[in-house]
């Protein structure tokens, strides 16, 4: 996180994640729908794009059709059970802000309307993430961004990044989640998608470890977790103050989770 995005960056979180924008979002047009479709199988990961919004699938379809890379990511593990998993990919402000204050990234977000947030991972990927669907399994996100390095000029574009995740349980007993993404990207420079035989390697790799770090960002957040619930929820009482409902949740799930290898008292305030 994602994937965090940047998707989702990747993801999110990773996200996450690369092909953010900084332009303005603007909403489906109803008028689009006529003829616009999107396949099912995506890397071989089957999607319910059929429960998508038709306006949606019209954004979608330019971008995945004639998509500047494709990139695919996972399945990569996070030790985090599904409701905080779910959590934090419901809520990027909070979840990079406790990233930040556990110094284990430099990711930036901001919420910008329902399901539509700003992201920043502090590395020149950023952007406007927009949930598009979603259901237990499967996640399917609209991103425009731009990227910023010494390697490639300052590009901007879209991406369309599709997340399956998966509850699994370790040998240890514990509940983790596997996460793949599945990310096309679109260039808004033509001179750039024009030359992509040249550009591609490059791109793809920014893509994926965008994507990866999102993800394995997110992986660390779990461990921390795990290892010293009371540390990351002293790091969430800093301030500035973070919602009270968000940081109830994390209260009440880590003093209720039995994989934290450190039990949190259940009568035990924190700064």
């Amino acid at each position: 996180m994602s994937s965090a995005w940047r998707v989702t960056r990747q993801h999110i979180v990773g996200i996450v994640i690369a092909g953010f924008g900084v332009g303005l979002f603007l909403s489906p047009e109803q008028g689009w729908t006529a003829s616009c479709s999107v396949l099912r199988d995506h890397a071989g990961l089957i999607f319910p794009v059929e429960r998508v919004d038709p306006a949606w699938i019209c954004r979608l379809q330019p971008i995945v059709l004639g998509h500047t890379t494709e990139s695919k990511v996972g399945p990569i593990r996070s030790a985090l059970s599904e409701s905080m998993y779910q959590h934090l990919l419901g809520h990027p402000p909070f979840t990079a802000a406790l990233i930040r204050r556990l110094n284990l990234g430099r990711y930036e977000s901001e919420a910008r309307g329902p399901g539509r947030f700003w992201g920043d991972d502090g590395e020149g990927t950023k952007g406007i993430v927009q949930l598009v669907y979603e259901d237990l399994d499967s996640r399917i996100y609209y991103l425009e961004g731009s990227h910023e390095s010494r390697l490639l000029p300052h590009v901007t574009g879209k991406a369309v990044v599709f997340l399956r995740t998966g509850v699994v349980r370790e040998p240890n007993s514990h509940e983790a989640m596997d996460s793949t993404l599945v990310a096309y990207t679109k260039l808004d420079n033509w001179f750039l998608a024009g030359v992509v035989s040249f550009l591609h390697p490059l791109v793809d790799r920014i893509v994926k470890s965008r994507l990866q770090k999102g993800v394995e960002t997110v992986n660390r957040l779990g461990v921390a977790m795990r290892q010293d619930p009371q540390r990351v929820l002293s790091a969430a009482a800093k301030p500035p103050s973070l919602p009270e409902a968000q940081v109830a949740f994390l209260k009440n799930a880590l003093s209720n989770d039995p994989d934290t290898e450190k039990a949190l008292p259940h009568n035990r305030s924190f700064p």
